[in-house]
């Protein structure tokens, strides 16, 4: 199947008033994995790779050109996305290189200097029909959307999306990156004002610190695309553990990888009937 345009998950997602799970790709065995889940499942998914991922392995093209060949040898449907991308640069090249959708992060910036590199990003992407994801924590937010306390004005929300063009936007409305622990509590109240708020697809980032629950009432609230990766790297490490703890001999690191790849799909199966199944009208994961 070839590749899935990002926009037309989150479209379909947003009509049904369900969740779909955007989970990052560290290497090449987690962009397997997460393919995996999508095809068992039958349910749509978004690769996402960050600059960070990126820093690590030096350079932008080998993964992702290899995220992309995973995306379009799946039967399943699958989108690839550049996340969190603090560098325009970055989110430009994405585009060009075939990404679905790219995340320009100018959250740290103050308000004038994030919408005009935002519209940037946007003016390039409106070319290539690619989506654009962005950020917005507070005014002058200058530790970002996610620090602790921090949370996104509804007004200042609609102008900032009325001003970029942005086609999804990441709110801050409780969680936090890198969390190993699922104890974030969601406000709410305030997800559904930014519903009513703001046109185009709400995003959660943080998401491995919010409970199962938290997320499908997060979800029943307003939010659409839900951004995991710490939670999926725990899976990963822990059965990579648990295999060497049993085979300690073991020298073939396709052995152990392997049993951190079967974690992350069956993990990521999970979690995505979870968010498909939250929206308004449904009753259980399935």
């Amino acid at each position: 199947m070839t590749l899935t345009s990002t926009r037309t998950i989150l479209e379909a997602a947003a009509a049904a008033g369900t969740g779909v799970g955007a989970f990052n790709v560290l290497h090449l065995e987690t962009a397997e994995a997460l393919a995996g889940a999508a095809e068992e499942t039958g349910l749509p998914v978004i690769l996402q790779l960050s600059e960070n991922c990126v820093h690590y392995h030096g350079a932008f093209e080998p993964i992702a050109r290899a995220t992309l060949a995973v995306a379009e040898a799946s039967t399943a449907r699958v989108a690839v996305h550049l996340d969190h991308a603090e560098d325009a640069g970055l989110a430009l090249r994405a585009i060009d290189l075939g990404f679905g959708s790219v995340m320009y992060d100018g959250a740290k910036l103050d308000f004038a200097d994030n919408v005009a590199t935002t519209q940037r990003v946007v003016a390039a992407a409106a070319t290539r029909g690619v989506l654009v994801e962005a950020e917005l924590g507070e005014i002058g937010g200058k530790d970002g959307a996610h620090a602790p306390g921090v949370r996104t004005d509804p007004d200042e929300a609609a102008r900032f999306v009325a001003e970029t063009g942005v086609d999804a936007l990441a709110v801050a409305v409780g969680s936090s990156h890198a969390m190993t622990e699922r104890v974030a509590a969601l406000d709410l109240e305030l997800i559904a004002r930014l519903r009513a708020a703001v046109p185009v697809p709400l995003v959660l980032h943080g998401s491995s610190g919010v409970p199962d629950e938290t997320i499908v009432a997060g979800i029943a609230a307003g939010l659409t695309k839900i951004n995991v990766s710490t939670h999926l790297n725990k899976a990963f490490t822990g059965a990579i553990r648990e295999f060497l703890a049993e085979h300690p001999a073991a020298v073939d690191s396709r052995k152990y990888v392997a049993a951190g790849r079967d974690a992350v799909r069956i993990e990521a199966g999970r979690m995505l009937r979870l968010f498909a199944s939250a929206g308004a009208g449904k009753d259980g994961i399935g």
